[in-house]
């Protein structure tokens, strides 16, 4: 399975925005060493962008071009859009949508240029979140929208800690360079 994901960024935000692309390369290979350890599945992964002219209000990017984008790109690959607006609509607390290989998160911008541990504290979690509907969907779990919400409620107001990785996807106590969510409770 090939599990691309899309960095959706405006054309003059290309520049500014390279050194959080460069994360989305290393994240992306952070989530197949995840994707193994915590759902046992095999995935390949590939990350790039895709740069939009920024337009007037008729002829803006929405989710709906998203999937049109995702058909052209082939239904057979989980294509996982990281994004510059909020999904107009969602179930999801963690501002993302997911549907069959299909998922995208709102990807929020740090003000504060190489800020790893905000892009992994706002948007590696919410990732992880939506990964986690796709994965336990694929494995034929029947509750796998109530199963990750549930985890979510928890760390959103249960004080429910993140897990969170180093550099080299090794799980420490900090916060460091890679965040998920609680997988503990995920069996397959």
């Amino acid at each position: 399975m090939l599990l691309h994901f899309i960095f959706v960024v405006k054309q003059e935000d290309l520049e500014p925005r390279l050194w959080e692309f460069e994360y989305v390369v290393q994240m992306a290979q952070f989530y197949k060493s995840w994707i193994e350890k915590t759902f046992s599945k095999q995935v390949e992964v590939q990350a790039d962008q895709m740069s939009v002219k920024h337009s007037r209000l008729f002829n803006r990017v929405n989710v709906n071009t998203l999937l049109d984008d995702h058909r052209r790109r082939g239904n057979g690959i989980y294509h996982f859009y990281l994004c510059y607006f909020r999904p107009i609509w969602t179930d999801c607390t963690c501002e993302g949508y997911h549907a069959e290989n299909f998922g995208m998160v709102w990807w929020q911008q740090s003000s504060n240029k190489d800020d790893i541990s905000f892009l992994s504290e706002k948007n590696c979690t919410k990732i992880s979140h939506e990964l986690s509907h796709e994965f336990l969907r694929q494995a034929g779990n029947k509750k796998y929208v109530e199963l990750v919400h549930n985890v979510w409620d928890k760390h959103l107001f249960a004080s429910l800690p993140f897990e969170y990785y180093d550099k080299n996807f090794a799980r420490t106590d900090k916060p460091s360079v890679f965040s998920t969510l609680d997988a503990s409770d995920f069996r397959l």
